[in-house]
């Protein structure tokens, strides 16, 4: 796909706006590539890379999938010397440093939570060299309450070129992230749908 976005009924995602907050974007599967989607946000729609393994509803921590589900974004991350952009948002964001980790073990206390590195338990290190965090919103997806083994670390973040598949998140262009950020919010929902 040469561009991130496409025309929706004589509208482009390149000069429409958005009237204030967003409340729900609704992504759902590319027909034929089930690792890839299509983003609807307002009368917009994004491409979006989904999870190695589609999306389930049987999510399980390790298999690659997008949760089916409605997911509120509850905070973010970002890196202010790559994604400055991230600051404007209604959304509360903090800055990625070197030491905030995420925790991917179900059998750890710290279990789909932030960590301090180094850390002992398995984990994700926020700040990444691929720039996919460089602005990351945290989804209320097994968060309260926490169940082992059901998936951690479902983010909503930058994709990599491509739209190749996520571990399970949902992935948007960097461009496309800073044309959104300023129209989300903690009402916001971002439902995954077959």
């Amino acid at each position: 796909m040469a561009r991130s976005y496409k025309k929706i009924r004589g509208r482009n995602a390149a000069t429409e706006t958005f009237p204030g907050s967003l409340a729900t974007m609704v992504v759902r599967a590319r027909p034929g590539k089930p690792s890839q989607g299509l983003l609807q946000a307002g009368p917009l729609v994004f491409a979006c890379a989904l999870g190695k393994g589609g999306i389930t509803s049987r999510k399980r921590e390790g298999d690659g999938a997008t949760p089916l589900a409605a997911m509120r974004i509850l905070s973010g991350y970002f890196r202010n010397d790559h994604f400055a952009a991230a600051r404007r948002t209604r959304l509360p964001m903090a800055a990625i440093e070197a030491g905030l980790g995420w925790c991917d073990a179900p059998q750890d206390r710290n279990y789909n939570r932030p960590v301090r590195l180094p850390c002992k338990a398995s984990h994700e290190t926020m700040r990444r060299a691929d720039h996919l965090y460089d602005a990351c919103l945290v989804l209320d997806w097994n968060i309260a309450p926490r169940k082992r083994g059901r998936g951690s670390a479902i983010f909503f973040h930058l994709a990599r070129p491509g739209y190749t598949p996520t571990e399970g998140c949902v992935a948007i262009s960097r461009r496309d992230m800073a044309r959104l950020l300023p129209h989300l919010s903690r009402r916001t929902i971002l439902k995954v749908v077959r």
